[in-house]
């Protein structure tokens, strides 16, 4: 098939590269032109493993293009995906600008049958708007679909390539054949391919992300509890685990949720829902906990050392997770805000977030090139992301390099044993 991707985002571009993968013709289009130039030299603007090779190999096979010229991108394509950012709006709604500006310049120019796919999260009752938005710019037949995406950073291209559902929302049958022959290549070990209303599919991401959400806060709820009662959270975790009906995924405590997702999805349907004047009490609770979680390991801290004026920390981990740069509602900002405000210094290291960092602390901290680089001098480490690359490390070198053998553990990456044994001072989260 010809493809457009509106949108050379992080859901865009993963998109545009693994459809082309299964032989399509694909055009991504962004309005940004220095953007483009950079995908055309094969400089990618997030980073996610598997990706650069995925599009430099899809490139070479003129199967993937970009483009800053919308006319090209749809006029020579018969499905159009949509994948622009829907960015939080300060009463916590999904701000849908792009996607109606997006959508209204490719109604101008449809010039065919052509099916829309709304690729970006959106609430229940876009498709709708969209279906107004294109019919009052033009007179050619169209499908709206609804088409919501479940990559998770740092396996989206495995994400994408072996899903575990495909969620297609519409109404209308031709659409229906046209996504099911689009992603019959995805669909080969038997993941469902799961048609619905639109409204159904807008709002089946958005209660994924909150599910989801639900936990981690359930298990950080509880990883304070353990403290308290002298408890492990671990250990916990396993007994429920154990249960079939709950299982073992996002139950990790930890220093909270960050990223582009779940935060924000969480509430944009608790607004959703307030202007349906429903009250999602539980969600505004996951999110108060999330919030207060990032404080965790700050108040562990600020408790240890009480006065952290001339206090040096060294923080391992920026991004929201492994696998990733991304840093956007990263647990790590909250932390080094906290400890540069308490008058503490702070030298930060992450393997792939540091360009990111930058941007957002400037000369505020010190950037280390390695991880060891910043635990010179540290009166304490505080770990806040899990890259693999921490767990075997060389403790007898860290003691050598920090002024104190103090560690504050967000992510329970060492064993408590394991730390007793080396000479740490050590505080995780619920153990």
């Amino acid at each position: 098939m010809k493809i457009a991707v509106i949108g050379t985002g992080y859901v865009g571009l993963v998109a545009g590269a693994c459809l082309a993968e299964t032989g399509n013709d694909v055009v991504c289009f962004d309005r940004d032109k220095a953007k483009i130039g950079e995908l055309r030299r094969g400089r990618m603007p997030i980073y996610e493993p598997g990706l650069e090779e995925l599009v430099r190999r899809n490139r070479l096979e003129n199967r993937l293009s970009f483009t800053s010229t919308l006319t090209r991108a749809i006029k020579s394509s018969n499905v159009i995906f949509v994948a622009v950012s829907t960015p939080q709006a300060e009463d916590g709604s999904a701000d849908l600008q792009h996607v109606f500006s997006a959508v209204k310049d490719l109604a101008r120019l449809i010039n065919a049958y052509k099916v829309i796919v709304i690729k970006s999260t959106v609430p229940p009752g876009t498709s709708n708007e969209v279906q107004k938005i294109i019919k009052h710019e033009t007179t050619y037949p169209f499908s709206v679909v609804s088409n919501p995406e479940f990559l998770k950073q740092g396996s989206a291209i495995e994400d994408f390539m072996k899903p575990d559902r495909i969620v297609v929302g519409t109404g209308d049958s031709r659409a229906v054949d046209i996504m099911l022959e689009l992603y019959s290549p995805f669909t080969k070990t038997g993941a469902p391919i799961l048609t619905m209303d639109c409204a159904s599919a807008e709002l089946s991401k958005y209660a994924a992300n909150a599910m989801l959400a639900t936990r981690i806060s359930f298990i950080n709820e509880v990883a304070n509890f353990c403290e308290l009662v002298g408890a492990d959270v671990d250990q916990l975790r396993r007994a429920i685990a154990s249960d079939k009906r709950i299982g073992d995924s996002f139950l990790f405590s930890g220093v909270g949720f960050g990223g582009s997702c779940l935060s924000k999805d969480v509430k944009a349907l608790t607004q959703a829902g307030s202007e349906e004047a429903y009250d999602f009490k539980l969600l505004r609770a996951v999110d108060v906990v999330n919030s207060l979680q990032k404080k965790q390991l700050f108040s562990k801290i600020k408790t240890y050392f009480g006065n952290l004026n001339n206090k040096v920390v060294g923080v391992w981990g920026l991004a929201f997770k492994p696998g990733t740069d991304d840093m956007r509602e990263a647990p790590a900002i909250s932390l080094i805000n906290d400890l540069l405000s308490h008058g503490a210094a702070v030298q930060v290291y992450d393997p792939v977030a540091m360009p990111v960092a930058r941007n957002i602390f400037g000369s505020k901290v010190v950037y280390a090139s390695r991880s060891y680089d910043a635990l010179k001098g540290v009166d304490a480490l505080a770990i806040v992301t899990e890259w693999n690359e921490f767990r075997g490390a060389d403790f007898l070198r860290m003691k050598k390099l920090m002024r104190s053998p103090v560690i504050f553990d967000g992510r329970n990456v060492f064993a408590i044993e394991q730390m007793k044994t080396h000479g740490f001072q050590y505080y995780s989260i619920g153990r």
